[in-house]
């Protein structure tokens, strides 16, 4: 295998259209009936978090090939990257199974 497994252009798009998504949740949906977030603004939330913690990680690392950064500072934000990471590749695993679940339900 030479190439990749994945064309980028593909997951782009497919980020594109997720963020787009999100833009256009209406306001009113923003809390349930209980007062608390909706589902949509938590998991929007979720994963703004996620990003926000690989950003974070990211930039870390380019201090520290600059020597701008502490030893134990690029440690700490590489492993709160893997951390994310992880969590987000269990849940899409979850989500994953779960869907696959409801194909297998007879009607």
């Amino acid at each position: 295998m030479s190439g990749p497994l994945v064309d980028p252009s593909i997951a782009i798009n497919a980020y594109n259209t997720t963020r787009s998504i999100g833009n256009n949740v209406q306001s009113d949906t923003s809390t349930n009936k209980a007062g608390g977030p909706s589902f949509a603004e938590y998991l929007k939330d979720s994963v703004e978090e996620s990003i926000d913690t690989l950003r974070t990680s990211e930039e870390m690392s380019a201090k520290a090939v600059t020597g701008e950064a502490d030893v134990t500072e690029v440690v700490q934000a590489v492993t709160n990257a893997e951390l994310t990471l992880q969590t987000v590749v269990s849940i899409r695993d979850r989500m994953v199974s779960a869907y696959q679940e409801i194909l297998r339900m007879p009607i």
